[in-house]
């Protein structure tokens, strides 16, 4: 009898036992991904110069991406800005990098090589463009440029693009009419300082930091560019259209502005990669990008505007298929 017993509670010891490991398994095939690939690798991401918003976006994003995507490495590239990003991008110099709309829309347009590539990750935040001369400048509007030493940005900069381009919409020939300065940010607040430039362009989130000190330091205003200006822009192409009105707050400068908003024009700014990214490592990039918002924004402003139901509308790019997955993950 006890013999029997015993071998009854072995015969239900064996079938618990069975029971629990197909159960211990269940759940190790539920938790652990199994076929799902973990980014890896080395990613280089192109970003601007080195006093510029892209620039201190990308390293601290670069500090975000360390934390979500171990495995993955990432080098910044400093550039001149938009178009040579996009440029370094389609020539597989780069694997991400940060480009405004027109500057996408300009590289589709003339057709340039790689630019079927190109693929959207997210909007992010909005460039103003910012026109500073001295406070005693006589310089109301872009007209009165003329005859006048301009910084207007380095040559593969969206700078240069759109101060090519409002100046036109101004009524002047940008390599006749001015005396024009190829500078970036990182130098331009210095020339102005110095009495070798007479005004300068700039596009950026807001508030830029080299404008802002500069304003610390010297008397310097912003000039309002009107409405009437993106009127103009909108009727040369396509790929002008993706300037809006807009306004600059007036407490992005308190001390440039005297506490009055300045009208200009902005444009959104994208996160862009390629058709052949690893679509994992591009959901998790944008991943990282929309769950950073808050930390990056407590140093860089304009991150603070990257929001999560304007993301996923990156045109004129298509959006990517790992950044598509990320959306539909979060999609309400």
């Amino acid at each position: 009898m006890l013999a029997s017993l015993s071998r009854v509670a072995r015969s239900r010891l064996l079938q618990v036992s069975a029971a629990l490991l197909v159960v211990g398994g269940l759940l190790i095939w539920w938790l652990v991904p199994f076929g799902k690939q973990t980014p890896s690798g080395h990613v280089t991401f192109s970003t601007g110069v080195p006093t510029g918003v892209y620039q201190r976006y990308g390293k601290l994003l670069r500090e975000a991406l360390a934390r979500d995507l171990p495995d993955v490495s990432i080098t910044l590239k400093n550039s001149e800005g938009s178009q040579q990003n996009l440029a370094r991008l389609a020539s597989g110099e780069a694997d991400f990098t940060i480009a405004t709309a027109d500057a996408v829309a300009q590289y589709q347009r003339d057709r340039k090589p790689g630019f079927e590539r190109l693929r959207g990750c997210a909007r992010l935040y909005d460039d103003y463009l910012q026109l500073v001369v001295r406070k005693g400048s006589a310089v109301r509007s872009v007209a009165d440029l003329r005859g006048l030493r301009v910084g207007v940005g380095q040559e593969g900069s969206g700078v240069r693009l759109i101060a090519d381009r409002v100046l036109a919409a101004g009524g002047l020939t940008p390599d006749v009419d001015i005396q024009p300065v190829s500078a970036g940010i990182d130098t331009m607040p210095a020339l102005l300082e110095q009495g070798r430039l007479d005004a300068f362009f700039w596009s950026g989130g807001l508030p830029t930091h080299a404008v802002q000190t500069l304003s610390e330091r010297l008397p310097v205003r912003l000039v309002p560019l009107d409405a009437a200006l993106v009127d103009n822009l909108h009727d040369v192409s396509e790929s002008t259209r993706h300037y809006r009105s807009a306004v600059i707050p007036a407490d992005a400068y308190t001390k440039a502005q005297n506490g009055q908003p300045v009208k200009t024009l902005a444009v959104a700014n994208l996160l862009v990669t390629t058709a052949t990214a690893d679509p994992a490592l591009v959901e998790g990039f944008t991943r990282t990008v929309i769950r950073s918002r808050d930390r990056i924004g407590s140093q860089v402003h304009p991150a603070q505007l990257v929001d999560l139901r304007t993301a996923i509308y990156t045109e004129p790019l298509t959006l990517h298929e790992g950044a598509r997955r990320y959306y539909r993950s979060v999609k309400p």
